[in-house]
Formats: structure tokens, sequence, C-alpha cells
């Protein structure tokens, strides 16, 4: 049966949640989720949430879905620990360390991965199983072609979003909120800059970076008879109205019902943006998709009446089996759940009635009356002796006793242990000065001037070296090339890929940068040493430690980190980090040019963003697919800062060309080699300096 999960950001969302079908919540507690803003759950509140679930037979997942620093390792412990004494029943992570912790402290509860975790293929689906996860999230942008085919192959469970919110970035891949205001997604802190007005080239009242909500309503038979495990829908910042709304009419959907006008426009009513789309599931992307918020169902009566799907009563939830014995001997009642669950209560002693006796008829009308409880009587059966009775009050007062028993029974938490987790080992970092990395989006970027440099590692698109193995070949020799993958490469993709890679190596290539957990498998299974760029999203030590582990060769440290926490994070692999360039914001599956024109070009043409101040943000296609990548308009840039970074203990400092002509490419290497003063109208120093909120 296909699980519907839906979102609690408050006690009342829960409720409303709850009452309205859902078969397992997720909500947040503390700090460490991806919806800071949401009210979230005390540690107390996170007890009495999942006693009142347990008792309705819904599951609780806590998402502890964002990157956590070195000096939040302790607070994120006792989140963890405080969790599983309240007996959640799943913990969705993103962060590798933050996995590792739970199945240190808690390795009884399952683990859920993140749509945070960028998973977009078997492969990745693969890693995660491998880490012990017991279900991944796929990102949102999948097909049902790939949703199809990783769920026919996947050991372990799989989740997919059918409705809400889409980001117009890949989750756990957006760097925009972060590098306009320090408000980081990764962090939970998301201020959602992808819904405001921007043009293509001048500012425009357009909103190019705004998708609809996902609706898959239409869809869930056909995800049940994939083996979709579970349905997300989203909304823990969303009011408890919507939770309630939605969520009703997807159970509805779930159980059967045909889906009509009327469910749908309960769905616009709750919440909409210009309407909804299908158009990652069905493969349809494009300018259909994007649309802004609409509040035009906003109004009093639609918020009760959601209101009182919650509020008015208790919706009976848990079936149980009621079974009475009245006799001169015995009056019991014993009630059971389908969980096992069975409590038995004493009555006073029956009598034999001076007018009708009790049959199992009039007992079974008395036992059935549950209204107020999250019971309904789904059977009862009675062994009555001839001729006896007890008073309808005495049935009553046994019932209610049978139910409070049985309700703390089923809230009643089992005991585990909890363990320490294991110490992390810090390593010193380098203290040589770091070395010169260069990374090249386009063939002309590798100047003379870039050669003569001899870079420590020359990174190089994989399809740029695929598509001239002689060129790859010559330049190999000259410079240490390592060839650089996609983040974003889907199934269908796959084999491509590997017939490149497998070129490249051919040419004596050896190295691959790899930015995707999902393609930490398929590259080494080829033959590769594995460097770990940006997209993996290092930010502490014990993920930095567990690159040693997975046997990469080197790291790159996330650019949302400061310079202390650079210096002092564990340097388990030869680390690195960007000092120059534009920093990719995004990468998106809908082509950004073809939104522009309604025509794709991107493979002749580039383009740029620009945001109500004025700032640019530069587009490029990312590879040689479709997809795009949003540049942050100023470069980052410490090329005039060497001596700084030479006390961080990094191995290299990359410099990351993106929209660089070959002269420009030129520049940039003359500053590294002699440093020019700092320019803070064209350059910025990014996060290194000014941290997160």
């Amino acid at each position: 049966m296909l699980e519907l999960l839906a979102p609690a950001g408050s006690m009342e969302a829960l409720y409303a949640a709850v009452q309205n079908g859902a078969n397992a919540v997720y909500l947040g507690s503390g700090i460490f989720n991806a919806r800071q803003g949401a009210k979230n759950f005390t540690p107390q509140m996170l007890t009495e949430a999942v006693k009142y679930c347990h008792v309705r037979g819904v599951a609780v997942h806590l998402t502890l879905n964002t990157l956590v620093s070195d000096r939040e390792m302790s607070d994120v412990c006792d989140l963890i620990r405080s969790a599983a004494n309240s007996g959640v029943d799943a913990f969705i992570v993103q962060d590798l360390a933050v996995l590792q912790l739970c199945r240190q402290i808690a390795p009884h509860i399952p683990l859920h991965g993140s749509t945070q975790m960028s998973i977009h293929s078997l492969s990745g689906v693969l890693f995660c199983a491998a880490m012990g996860l017991s279900r991944v999230v796929l990102s949102r942008e999948l097909s049902r072609e790939n949703i199809a085919y990783i769920t026919a192959n996947s050991p372990i469970e799989i989740e997919v979003f059918g409705h809400g919110a889409l980001c117009m970035c890949y989750s756990g891949q957006c760097y925009l909120s972060a590098a306009i205001g320090g408000r980081s997604g990764n962090r939970g802190r998301c201020a959602q800059p992808c819904r405001q007005a921007y043009g293509y080239g001048r500012q425009e009242n357009r909103h190019p970076l705004s998708l609809k909500d996902n609706c898959l309503v239409q869809h869930l038979k056909e995800l049940q008879n994939m083996g979709v495990a579970s349905l997300k829908l989203e909304g823990r910042m969303k009011r408890p109205e919507y939770v309630a709304a939605v969520t009703g009419v997807y159970r509805r959907a779930l159980d059967g019902e045909p889906v009509t006008r009327e469910m749908m426009e309960t769905l616009s009513a709750a919440f909409n943006r210009q309407g909804f789309t299908d158009g990652y599931y069905t493969g349809h992307t494009g300018q259909h998709m994007f649309g802004v918020r609409e509040d035009k169902y906003d109004n009093a009566k639609w918020l009760a009446d959601a209101r009182a799907t919650y509020e008015a009563a208790e919706h009976p939830l848990v079936a149980v089996a009621f079974h009475g014995v009245i006799t001169p001997e015995e009056t019991s009642l014993t009630v059971t759940d389908s969980q096992g669950h069975s409590c038995r209560v004493k009555g006073p002693s029956a009598e034999l009635a001076r007018t009708l006796p009790l049959t199992e008829e009039s007992l079974r009308e008395r036992l059935s009356k549950t209204g107020g409880t999250p019971y309904f009587c789904a059977e009862c059966t009675a062994d009555i002796g001839p001729g006896m009775t007890i008073s309808a009050a005495a049935i009553n007062a046994m019932r209610r006793d049978a139910l409070n028993q049985l309700t703390a029974l089923r809230a009643r938490r089992e005991a585990h242990s909890l363990h320490r987790p294991g110490k992390s080992v810090n390593y010193a970092g380098s203290k040589e000065t770091p070395a010169p990395i260069v990374q090249v989006t386009t063939r002309e970027q590798i100047t003379d001037k870039l050669l003569k440099l001899r870079p420590a590692a020359l990174y190089v698109p994989l399809h740029i070296l695929a598509q001239d193995p002689v060129f790859c070949h010559e330049l190999n020799r000259r410079c240490k090339v390592t060839a650089v993958l996609p983040r974003i490469v889907a199934d269908h993709e796959m084999d491509r890929l590997k017939e490149q890679l497998r070129t490249v190596r051919e040419m004596g290539v050896r190295d691959a940068l790899v930015g995707n957990l999902g393609l930490l498998l398929p590259v080494r299974e080829i033959g590769f040493r594995i460097r770990g760029d940006y997209g993996l999203n290092l930010y502490n030590s014990r993920s930095v430690n567990l690159m040693r582990e997975l046997e990469l060769i080197s790291a790159t440290l996330s650019f949302e980190m400061t310079m202390p926490q650079i210096r002092d994070v564990s340097k388990a692999v030869p680390c690195e980090i960007l000092v120059y360039g534009r920093l990719p914001l995004m990468v998106t599956e809908n082509c950004l040019i073809r939104g522009r024109t309604g025509n794709c070009t991107c493979n002749l043409s580039t383009g740029k963003l620009m945001d109500k101040t004025g700032a640019e943000f530069p587009l490029i296609r990312d590879g040689s697919s479709c997809r795009s990548i949003l540049l942050n308009g100023k470069k980052l840039s410490w090329l005039d800062r060497q001596k700084d970074l030479g006390r961080l203990g990094l191995w290299g400092i990359r410099m990351y060309f993106t929209t660089e002509s070959p002269r420009e490419v030129d520049q940039v290497l003359e500053n590294y080699l002699n440093p020019a003063p700092f320019d803070p109208g064209a350059c910025t120093r990014g996060l290194y300096l000014r941290g997160l909120e």
C-alpha cells in the first residue's frame, strides 16, 4: 500500500494531517531541519506528538536534513538521543555525518535519505543502501520512467514527492539564497529568492525561477503499481488548513475515489501558483510549468471548513475487536487491535434479567459507541449466559476502561539501548603552500599561459575530453588532467557517461571530479580515482573523514563554510576550496535559455538573469546536457589573500573559469602569480568571511 506522508510544521498541523488520513507525518525538532521557519517541535512536544500519532496508527519521521558544523555535533547528538527516546519511527537525513551519528547512537531507528541528498539515479540509491539507509526520497525532477526503473531495481524503499512546492534547482544543490543573503537552503534557512521577479538581461516582471506546485493526484495508481513505498506531501511551512485540505484529497484518491473537479478546486483553494504541474513526472518540461502564488480563494468559510475536519471531533481511525463475557462466573471485556495489543477489564457481576436479557446484538450496539476516541468497532463477539444481563452504564464503563488501557499500551515506547557515537579523528592539514588548481568550462580557456602554470590538477569537462581523444591524450601528457563529471546524470544517461569515461581513460586520464553521491560507484567501477567536488556538500570533519573511508583522493570543502571552519576541519584527505570564479548557484532540469525564447538554443548561446537590484546572474549549459547552471554575477576572489589561504591546511586552491574569455583567463592567472588589489565592485569574498545566518 502506498503510504501517505503528510507535513507537520506545528502541533495543529499534525492534528490536521492525522485526522485527514495520513499514514505518517514528517516534522522537525530544533534547528537541524530544512524548515527552520516552521514552528517545529520542542522535545516535550515531540514526545506528545509521537504518542498522539502512535495511538492512531500513524508513524512519525523526524527531519534531520541539514548540514551540521563541527561545533554543532554535540547538539545534534543530543537531539538524536532525545528523538529516539521519544519513539520516532525514522530519521530523514542529508549530511553524511548525521547519517553516521544516527547509525551509531540509535541503530534501531530506520534512516531515510532526504531529497537534499540529490539522489536521482539507481546508483545513488544503491550507494544509500550500502550506507545503511532503508529509504530514499528521490529528486523531484524525475520522470515516471526514471522512477519506475529505480523502484523496480532498488533494494530499499522509494519515496516520491506527490504534491507541493517545486524548487527550480535540484534540492541540495541550491546556493542562491546563501549567496544573496547568507540564508542557506542546506542549513534550513532558504529565503526563496527564486520566487522573485527577474529579467533576461534587463529587469522585467518575469518569474523564470518560480515553478508551479507539483500535483500527482491523477497518477497515484500508477505510482502504487510501480512499487513506490511513500507519497510525500510538501508543506511544513504552510498553515494547518492547507495540510488538512491536501491530505484529505489525497486520502480520498488513494482510497479509490475518482479525482473530481471538486477535489481539484479544494487543492487550488489550499494553495497554488497559477495552477499545478506534473511536467517533471510526465516528461513535459517548459514554460507551462512556471507560475506565481495566488490567494484568491483565501476566505473565512474555506478556512472554517478545513478546520472542521480536525477540530470538530475525533475521526475513528483504528479498528478494534471486542469480546465480552457475561456469565454468572465472569463479567469481562477484552479489546484487541490489529497490532496484537490486547486489554482485558472486569465488570460488575451479571444478574438474571427481570425483563429483556442481554443479547450479542445489544452488546455490540453499546460497544460501538466509541465516539470521541480514535477507535471504531470492527468486530464484536460475546459469550453471554442464558438470561443474563448487566446495566448499560456498566458496559459503557468497561468499554471506556478497556479503550483507555489500549491507548496507554499503543502509546508505550519500546525501550532501546542508545550508544555513544565514535570519536571523530582530526587529521592535520598540509603545511605546504596550497597548490594551484584550475577548472575550465570550454576548450578555448585552456591557454598556453595556463599550461605553462602546470597546475596540480586541471579540471576539464568530460564531454570536451571525450569528443576529441587525440586532444585529450596530448593535454594529459602536458598536464595532470581530471575529468569533470556533471552533477546530474539520470539513469538513461549513464551508459553514455560510462562510454565517455572509458574513452578518456584509454587516453591516460585516471582522475574524475565527482559532485554527486550517485556517481561514486559507477566511476570507481571503471577504474578512476575520485576527487570530491563541492556538490557533495562536505561541511564538517566527520563527512570529510568519511571521504577517506570511501577512498577519495581529495575533496572540495563547501563554499558555505567560513575560514575558521575550513582551518579547523579535519583534513582526512587532501582538501581544496574555490578561491576564484563565479560560484554555481543552481543546477536546473528546466533549460533557462529555453525559458527565455521558448526554444532550446543553449548549445549555441548563453544568457543572464537580472534581479530588481540590477544584479546579474549569468547562465551556462551544464556540460553537454540541456540543464542550466545559474552563476553568481560577482566573481569570488581570494587571489590577493594567498598568505591567509596558506594557513588553512589546504592541498589546493581552485580557480574556476566559466564565462571568461581566453584573455580573461590569462589575466586571472597573472593575478594569481602577481596578486592585484581586490576590486569590491567586481568581486566578492563570498561566505568565507561573512558566513551564514
